[in-house]
């Protein structure tokens, strides 16, 4: 799934797309990350102000969303259940 698939989905959804967010979504999509610690690290390589518990608020939203699930360490899929 594309970073601007992840921020359509989420619009629909009535979530505002900031810029920190957009960051977030693109170290989850850029890198595979095991944890929301790695996640940080990645966009705070970027963006300095990012907080550790802004980056526990996005997987949760995008949990929420649908677009992740955390036993599947944190990677943005299309939605659908495998199996």
């Amino acid at each position: 799934m594309s970073q601007d698939m992840v921020i359509r989905r989420l619009r629909e959804q009535g979530f505002r797309i900031t810029k920190q967010r957009k960051l977030i979504i693109g170290a989850i999509l850029e890198h595979d990350c095991s944890c929301c610690k790695e996640i940080y690290y990645q966009v705070r390589e970027k963006d300095q102000t990012v907080g550790i518990a802004t980056v526990y608020r996005m997987i949760k939203t995008l949990e929420e969303a649908g677009l992740i699930d955390r036993r599947n360490l944190y990677r943005i899929g299309d939605g659908k259940e495998e199996g």
